[in-house]
């Protein structure tokens, strides 16, 4: 199965997805909406919220995009447009697919990673879905516990924040 990228609304996939539903009904396809599970202060209480990791994309799983099912999604309110455009539909590469795989093996909702720092504080994922993305992690705020990872999607790029626990540091004898 192959899977194209559809564009909808910021803040309205979830809607999107609840219509996009009966769409579907017909068809051997799947929407996924891969989230993140992050901890934010908001007036000096922390809180954990899910947030997506690719804002306002969702993924269409098929073999191929038919008239009638291009049809039916587009006109669901909210529908903006198949990537990488609505008149050259393409499924992800094999790359993009791969990292989507990466983050679909963790559940739809991926926790925070586990991740110790070294003497020289730079960070080693122990487990969770930073594993294996090391080289890009562009940027971590310990104190937010968050690690900035820059995600390619049809060749263009996401700075993402993504929350991390973290164990106690390696001792000096590592």
């Amino acid at each position: 199965m192959s899977y194209f990228v559809i564009q909808v609304k910021t803040r309205g996939e979830d809607k999107y997805l609840r219509r996009a539903e009966e769409v579907l009904s017909g068809f051997d396809a799947k929407l996924v909406w891969p989230r993140r599970n992050l901890r934010i202060r908001r007036r000096g209480e922390w809180k954990d919220v899910v947030a997506p990791i690719f804002p306002s994309y969702l993924f269409l799983e098929t073999e191929e995009v038919t008239p009638s099912l291009y049809e039916g999604f587009r006109r669901i309110p909210g529908f903006y447009r198949f990537l990488m455009s609505n008149d050259n539909i393409v499924p992800l590469s094999k790359e993009d697919k791969e990292l989507l795989n990466h983050f679909l093996s963790f559940g739809e909702i991926v926790d925070k990673s586990l991740v110790t720092f070294d003497r020289n504080n730079r960070i080693k994922v122990v487990s969770g879905p930073l594993q294996g993305l090391d080289g890009l992690i562009v940027k971590v705020d310990r104190r937010k516990k968050r690690a900035k990872v820059k995600l390619d999607l049809y060749k263009n790029s996401f700075i993402i924040d993504f929350g991390f626990e973290a164990l106690d540091n390696v001792s000096e004898q590592e």
